[in-house]
């Protein structure tokens, strides 16, 4: 059956499992593929004993002392191993008389505690025997004669307070109680067995039931890869024909930025020809204006210091200073001679009847359709690589529905339906078997409650009716009662004692070892090490699970191994190392179908010759423009009226200083002359001066941009149509490197979403498909909870109190025996004497003949 049940587990994890390596480097987005759908499982295999637990730990720690020796490992595989002969000779083979040596030395504990237990089943009967013989015959206190000793009271109220100390003990401490709660906790753990039985027996449906729907989702995950592969398929041209675009856009947008700029720099080029023409024709015009103005203005000032005015003392000196700036005003820059770049600018106009632009953003366009380039040219391979995708999933589907699992699990479902109902069948059975259990144990109880009752009722009529003023053979019926009762609790010891203590050593023997050899070593996984021994349980197998399961048994499967891995509720393909019976490579390789996904794509050929970045007119139209001569402009000539001012001297300023000399002249016509000539020489330069500078400084920006151009023109145009070149052929010769690295990495990202499926697959059934924790909580349920917690638990504490009894009821009878002379009436007494002992003393018999027949100790 478990070899079924294994091979069944084998098939349907055979059908997910797949052993491809990841290939892709750096790995692709993280596919979710959800959670396997699991039930949880209700059986909860721990036992919380309650407050009884206490006694099972005392009882634990009598049992440590008795035996405090670990689990004998080596002592156990020896035995195991060790193969007895059926002659007498091979039991006195020197190996096996050490192993026992070695069993007696481990057992002595239990041996000896055995050896008492024998000895009081032996012993006491006998004395009981011995003792009612001897009371037959008047000894041992048979003889119903009392001598009055002084310390009478003292005696007997220290055996009423032994007796009723021992008696205590044997009821509540160690005794009655312990063994009937023992006793009592045995019954109700059968009783509520039955939740804990069924609760296993539904783990395991659910255990069988869950896994035809953890393989289902395991194969319906198949379809969140194959739809994300054929989404990163669908989506060719932005993941493939981008990426190809990135690689060669590093050359080609850098080689089209450049000739866009070219572009551009030669309409700049055009505007600066253009003002240059037009700034020389204002600046030429402007200074012949200005001079002429100038000329003006120095003849009228010379006419107004003719005036004899000037030649007064008082102006004399003024007015020659004036007279000696007069040659300050006059026109500084010459533009005259400023050759003209009329054929630079008909050159340049030639070259933008030329769009060069436009046929930069050709290039642009041409270039950013190659992923729609990559989609039309992948068409057919793509629908190749959708058509295994495809296969690959019916595949899955097809090798899921051929597997037996439906018919196997109904198998075991049925089998496992029988074993329930079985169990179901015969639980009322064990339930009356522990009936009679519970019943015997009673009796047993019951006779030691017997005896306490007994003993009880002659402590309480004893002491009750004992009257210390009445003489033996006057003691009143109560009391005499107490002490019969007494007698007879000594008698039924005697009679049940040996019984009890035969349980006892039966009980403790058989619950002793079970704890030490079983439950204990269960507990740390010991008795787990032994099992898994090398050929312990079969010479000729090395490991016997994997002897059984595999017929293998060199396989690597031990006991502990697989009950830790259940004990953890991972998966049982991985606790039972289910893959040395199925190769599931045989049935499911996906390394087969990912290999010729991979081969597909690596055929891919895309080809992009079609991109044109710039045509030949485009660079024609760069090579006129660095032909253009505009490199033979004379710039220092330029430059060097350009840093000229207009005028030698600043007109405001002498403007300002004609104002302020006039001022130093006398008051009258002479002045107002003078400073009406400053008026009109600020009015000039606002006029004229002013517009020229403007003038100026635009042709100044139009000469210094035309040099910067200028500046190897030809160098730079030869380099602009040099990369455009190498990036066109890069487009049309090695574009295929870039094509076949980004192929790579795109073939990489749709594999790796089934390497991703199938390490989640490998995961899944290693973790979560079938697990396996309801066989651990079997075995739990079995051995930890059945037999050590419900049963060996409860014995142990059964004997440990039914044996505490029966010692203490040794005290007992001697107590009770020596108590009931007290209390019972006697049959003569000694004679009473008044003045010589008190009221409560006797004649001392000499006095009187009278014959004591007891014997004075």
């Amino acid at each position: 059956m478990a070899v079924e049940l294994c091979l069944l587990l084998l098939l349907f994890c055979g059908s997910t499992v797949s052993e491809v390596q990841p290939i892709y480097r750096p790995p692709p987005g993280t596919l979710d593929f959800g959670f396997v759908p699991t039930k949880m499982y209700d059986t909860g295999a721990y036992h919380e004993p309650g407050p009884i637990g206490i006694l099972f730990k005392i009882v634990h720690a009598f049992l440590y002392l008795v035996q405090p020796n670990s689990f004998p490992q080596d002592l156990i595989r020896k035995l195991a191993q060790q193969k007895f002969g059926n002659t007498q000779g091979d039991y006195q083979k020197p190996e096996n008389v050490v192993l026992t040596l070695q069993v007696i030395y481990y057992e002595i504990g239990f041996i000896v505690s055995a050896a008492l237990g024998v000895l009081f089943i032996v012993l006491l009967p006998l004395v009981g025997l011995c003792f009612c013989m001897c009371r037959c015959c008047d000894n041992c206190g048979g003889e119903m004669h009392q001598r009055q000793k002084k310390n009478a009271d003292c005696q007997r109220s220290c055996f009423a307070t032994f007796l009723f100390v021992a008696s205590l003990i044997i009821r509540q401490v160690v005794g009655v109680l312990c063994a009937y709660a023992a006793n009592q906790h045995l019954t109700n753990q059968v009783r509520g067995a039955k939740k804990l039985v069924n609760s296993n027996f539904k783990d395991l449906k659910i255990f069988l039931n869950d896994t035809p729907a953890q393989i289902d989702y395991l194969v319906s995950q198949y379809n969140t890869t194959k739809d994300k592969a054929l989404s990163d398929l669908n989506n060719v041209g932005p993941l493939l024909g981008v990426r190809v675009q990135e690689q060669l856009g590093k050359e080609v947008r850098p080689a089209l930025d450049a000739a866009l700029t070219m572009a551009g720099a030669i309409r700049e080029t055009k505007e600066a020809l253009e003002n240059v023409s037009v700034s020389v024709e204002v600046l030429q015009e402007g200074t012949e204006r200005l001079h002429a103005n100038l000329s003006d203005v120095k003849m009228h000032l010379n006419n107004t210091l003719s005036d004899a005015a000037c030649s007064a003392a008082q102006a004399a000196s003024t007015c020659n200073i004036i007279r000696n700036s007069l040659n300050q005003l006059n026109i500084n820059a010459n533009f005259s001679g400023l050759p003209g770049v009329s054929s630079q600018l008909a050159k340049i106009n030639d070259v933008l009847k030329i769009d060069l632009s436009s046929l930069v953003q050709k290039g642009y366009a041409a270039f950013n359709d190659t992923p729609d380039l990559v989609v039309n040219q992948t068409r057919n391979i793509l629908s190749d690589i959708k058509n295994v995708l495809e296969s690959i999933g019916a595949n899955i589907s097809t090798f899921a529905k051929a597997l037996p699992v439906q018919k196997v699990l109904a198998d075991l479902t049925v089998y496992l339906t029988q074993s329930e109902a079985y169990v179901q069948d015969y639980f009322p059975l064990v339930e009356q078997y522990d009936f009679y259990r519970w019943l015997g144990c009673l009796i047993l109880c019951c006779m030691v409650v017997l005896i306490l009752v007994f003993y009880y009722l002659g402590l309480l009529c004893g002491t009750c009716g004992y009257d210390k003023h009445a003489s033996p053979t006057t003691r009143g019926c109560i009391s005499n009662t107490g002490g019969n009762f007494l007698m007879a609790g000594v008698g039924f010891s005697f009679l049940f004692s040996w019984v009890l203590m035969v349980v006892v050593v039966l009980t403790f023997v058989t619950g002793g070892n079970v704890e030490k050899l079983v439950c204990e070593p269960f507990e740390d996984k010991t008795l787990f090490k032994v099992l898994d021994t090398p050929y312990l349980l079969n010479q000729h197998w090395r490991n016997y699970l994997s002897g059984i399961l595999f017929k293998n048994p060199n396989i690597n499967l031990t006991f502990e191994k697989v009950y830790s891995d259940c004990k953890e509720n991972k998966g049982i393909y991985t606790s039972l190392h289910l893959e040395h019976l199925f190769n599931i490579n045989e049935f499911l390789n996906i390394s087969m179908y990912t290999e010729d996904v991979a081969l597909k794509i690596e055929h891919i050929q895309i080809n992009l010759s079609k991109i044109i970045l710039l045509d030949e007119m485009g660079k024609e139209n760069l090579l006129n423009f660095s032909s253009s001569g505009i490199e033979g402009i004379n710039f220092a000539a330029y430059l060097t009226e350009i840093n000229k001012s207009v005028t030698k001297v600043d007109l405001l300023s002498f403007a300002n200083d004609l104002e302020a000399r006039a001022d130093q002249l006398p008051k009258g016509a002479l002045e107002n002359a003078l400073k009406g000539h400053a008026n009109n020489i600020r009015m000039i330069h606002n006029q004229q001066v002013v517009p020229l500078e403007q003038a100026m400084s635009t042709l100044n920006q139009s000469i210094r941009l035309l040099k910067r151009t200028s500046s190897e023109l030809m160098v730079k145009v030869k380099n602009v149509i040099s990369a455009v070149n190498a990036a066109q052929l890069l487009i049309n010769n090695n574009a295929s490197l870039v094509i076949v690295q980004e192929t790579k990495k795109y073939m990489d990202t749709i594999v790796g979403y089934f390497e991703q499926y199938v390490e989640w697959v490998k995961e899944s059934i290693a973790m979560e498909v079938a697990a396996c924790k309801p066989i651990a909580n079997v075995i739990d349920t079995a051995v930890d909870i059945f037999l050590c917690s419900y049963i060996t638990d409860s014995v142990n504490t059964f004997w440990f109190g039914l044996g505490g009894s029966s010692i203490f009821l040794i005290p007992a009878i001697i107590f009770a025996v020596k108590l009931s002379k007290y209390y019972r009436r006697m049959d003569t007494e000694d004679v009473y004497d008044d003045t010589e002992n008190g009221n409560n003393g006797y004649h001392k018999e000499h006095f009187y003949g009278v014959h004591n027949p007891v014997f004075t100790r």
